[in-house]
């Protein structure tokens, strides 16, 4: 989940589809990648007091092996949830990347060695272009770009699909995306304009549905537990079920195992 705008429901998404894949009988590893830390504060985790956490991938020395990696997952919800949880350690990744080689690839490395442990990898993005963001876009099969249905979010989508294209051309492989339009309230002006606006915009990219405004979102966080666990008939809930469905059908054509 990747935006270079913050507050738009990217950590919501993780911890949504999350529980959903978890609730079908997968096995789901949340990431955090985020030096502020949502995703790991939303389980009510104390990021200063991890042994481990992704800083680990960035550190100096050889990369964790499979044992250590799983070592460092923390069990959250019900199910075969485990996140890998942030600390504030990541913010000096920024600054030290630019002088070390292959730091661009080591979230990849690390999913490859967790390849037979999980079904899904979830990555929870910062809402800045860097090497942390590089990271999980070399490592994803699929993105996905929750906008809010606002003015501001639609300008930095613009510039996420700029980066998008700078990187596809570097790299020579697109990365598909979806985007998913968050934070709908019909009751608004602004936000059904926003709405039309990005339909009209990006037809074939953007998803049919939307996420709603839910209440029910919050206190799932402030209960530090996954939103479909917490509310499984609440209309966010039943709206990510429905975004999860689509997600789904569309993979359906790749090979079973399929490795990029």
């Amino acid at each position: 989940m990747a935006n270079q705008k913050g507050g738009v429901g990217k950590t919501t998404t993780v911890v949504a589809l999350g529980g959903l894949l978890a609730a079908r009988g997968a096995r789901v590893l949340l990431l955090d990648l985020d030096p502020q830390g949502s995703l790991t504060s939303y389980f009510g985790l104390n990021a200063d007091g991890l042994a481990h956490s992704t800083f680990d991938l960035f550190a100096d020395g050889a990369a964790p092996e499979r044992a250590q990696l799983l070592e460092g997952l923390v069990p959250v919800g019900e199910g075969a949830v485990r996140l890998f949880p942030a600390s504030p350690a990541l913010a000096t990744v920024e600054r030290r990347a630019p002088a070390r080689d292959g730091v661009g690839m080591r979230v990849s490395r690390a999913l490859a060695a967790l390849w037979d442990d999980f079904d899904y990898a979830l990555l929870d993005t910062p809402p800045v272009l860097g090497a942390l963001m590089i990271n999980a876009l070399a490592a994803a099969e699929q993105l996905i770009l929750p906008v809010q249905c606002e003015f501001l979010a639609v300008k930095g989508l613009e510039r996420m699909l700029r980066t998008l294209e700078m990187l596809g051309r570097s790299t020579g492989r697109p990365l598909p995306y979806l985007i998913v339009p968050t934070m709908f309230d019909r009751r608004t002006q602004a936000c059904v304009g926003t709405l039309r606006a990005l339909r009209g915009q990006y037809p074939e990219r953007i998803w049919a549905g939307f996420i709603p405004i839910d209440t029910r979102f919050r206190d799932a966080s402030r209960a530090g537990k996954l939103p479909s666990q917490f509310d499984p008939g609440s209309r966010g809930v039943e709206a990510y079920a429905s975004l999860l469905k689509w997600l789904l059908a569309a993979r359906a054509p790749m090979a079973v195992g399929e490795r990029r």
